[in-house]
């Protein structure tokens, strides 16, 4: 038995299966693991316990509902000391999807949708800019996503 924040190889299993299809019955997951359904039921609420799943749901095609610009912006901060501070006022901006606190360039990467370039200036001049603390941005427009994919949890 391989442990990893108290998960078998089962647990492994359970979790290559539902991250590929979320939508799996547990009868279909119980069958390609070799266990009941029950089992993989009470496998997968103990993952949650464990804060190993968090979350669940449909991932939206942001295309689809008009958010057709991607774009990760870089946030240079007056002083460090005032990330909280700024991270909760970009909180409050829905079409921020992503925030991140990073080493480097930037104290702060963030990813947005927006509907189009126009929108994006909006949110960019109109909102990010506006934050008290924030010094400057420096913005990349993703042209594709090439992919996209979850950790390797069977590896």
């Amino acid at each position: 038995m391989t442990l990893r924040n108290n998960l078998d190889d089962w647990d492994l299993k359970i979790l290559d299966i539902i991250t590929k299809n979320a939508r799996i019955p547990f009868k279909d997951v119980a069958k390609e693991v070799g266990i009941s359904r029950a089992a993989v039921h009470q496998r997968v609420n103990r993952m949650v316990d464990l804060e190993v799943i968090v979350g669940s749901g449909y991932h939206i095609n942001p295309k689809k509902v008009e958010f057709k610009t991607c774009t990760y912006i870089g946030i240079f901060l007056e002083k460090g000391g005032l990330f909280t501070e700024v991270v909760k006022e970009l909180e409050k901006i829905p079409e921020i999807v992503e925030c991140h606190y990073t080493t480097g360039a930037y104290a702060i990467f963030v990813k947005v949708y927006a509907k189009d370039n126009e929108h994006l200036k909006y949110v960019l001049s109109g909102q990010i800019q506006k934050i008290e603390g924030v010094a400057s941005t420096e913005t990349f427009i993703s042209l594709e996503e090439s992919f996209k994919r979850t950790i390797p949890v069977n590896s």
